[in-house]
């Protein structure tokens, strides 16, 4: 387990900043769902791939290493396919002609970067921990760890209290997980055809915290499938808020040495997580799990609070703003160029991409 999250800890920051070398702002919503739904629909697999896996029976070891060796070598595969055919960036990708590469690199400079594929210099990028933003980030990162490790590392054992055998459990996982893909592709669409992104976080948090206080409230032995569809809220919020988290903040960092800084202090945060998930689930506690998921849910609760109040501060300090430079109308930043917003809200033309 500890081999798995260092290698997603530093994985997935390199693939939100990687996007953000091909997409714009207002691109990059469902570009990510997209990735995450996949990783979503990844875990339904897994789900289905330990379900024939554990029937064999009588092999030279025990099925669930077959299960590992399956799972580990396709990764691998990925990873050398991945290595040949991705391009350094959008600009450098040699399916594409001259002009269109040039196009490419107006596109990023004009709506993601000030500075296009400008050297990492950490001196300039830890500044990015200067900004009261930054930590309130990190701290929505710890609240939606907690929903999101509960929920991909023990699923398993919460869809079992419904009263299946282990092959069954796996089994029942999948379709939670297919439709919190689906939810996820749902929100990312739904952000970017707005141009909104803090009240899509606080849903998906809200989806999840009612999840797991259905879970918990009710008499699950007597009411399977209202515990049941319970799974499947907890699936539809644990990946989306995590996604447009990501987007919100890199939306706002037009410095891709504070980008990529925060992402990769961001994500490893939110999977550290998986060390306190891992330990209210106790064996003592089973199989109700109450205090697990009266834990979760309020780091959910709290979770929604924090998203609220960020998006109601992105609000105030962009009419404040306004008013400020003595402006008739109101301005966000999807109508900031990003050649403008390297300095941050430092900057008296930066405007908040809430």
């Amino acid at each position: 387990m500890l081999i798995v999250h260092c290698v997603t800890g530093a994985f997935f920051p390199l693939v939100i900043y990687y996007q953000t070398q091909f997409y714009r702002r207002g691109e990059l919503g469902r570009r990510l769902a997209i990735f995450y739904a996949a990783s979503n629909i990844a875990y339904a697999f897994g789900g289905l791939l330990a379900f024939g896996t554990f029937q064999i029976k009588g092999g030279s070891i025990a099925n669930w290493r077959y299960l590992f060796a399956l799972e580990g070598s396709l990764t691998i595969c990925m990873a050398i396919i991945s290595y040949i055919f991705l391009p350094y960036s959008a600009a450098h990708a040699k399916f594409l002609t001259e002009d269109e590469k040039k196009l490419a690199f107006h596109r990023i400079q004009v709506d993601s970067s000030s500075v296009v594929n400008e050297p990492f210099v950490f001196r300039d990028a830890i500044a990015i921990l200067r900004e009261p933003t930054s930590w309130v980030i990190l701290g929505i990162e710890i609240c939606l760890g907690v929903p999101l490790q509960s929920a991909a590392l023990f699923l398993p054992q919460i869809v079992a209290r419904l009263g299946y055998d282990t092959i069954k459990t796996n089994l029942y996982t999948v379709a939670p997980n297919i439709s919190g893909a689906v939810m996820l592709l749902i929100l990312g669409f739904a952000s970017d055809y707005t141009r909104w992104r803090f009240p899509f976080v606080a849903l998906g948090f809200f989806f999840t915290f009612m999840g797991f206080i259905i879970y918990a409230a009710i008499d699950v032995v007597n009411s399977l499938q209202v515990a049941y569809f319970a799974c499947f809220m907890m699936t539809w919020g644990t990946s989306a808020p995590s996604v447009l988290l990501d987007v919100l903040y890199n939306n706002n960092i037009a410095h891709e040495g504070r980008r990529v800084l925060l992402t990769s202090i961001g994500i490893p945060l939110a999977n550290l997580m998986g060390l306190v998930s891992s330990n209210i689930f106790r064996n003592e506690d089973a199989p109700d799990y109450i205090p697990a998921l009266a834990t979760t849910a309020a780091f959910g609760a709290a979770g929604i609070v924090l998203t609220l109040g960020l998006g109601a501060f992105m609000i105030f300090d962009n009419k404040r703003r306004d008013r400020k430079q003595g402006l008739g109308v109101r301005m966000r930043g999807p109508d900031v160029s990003t050649a403008l917003m390297r300095d941050g809200p430092r900057s008296p033309d930066f405007r908040w991409y809430y």
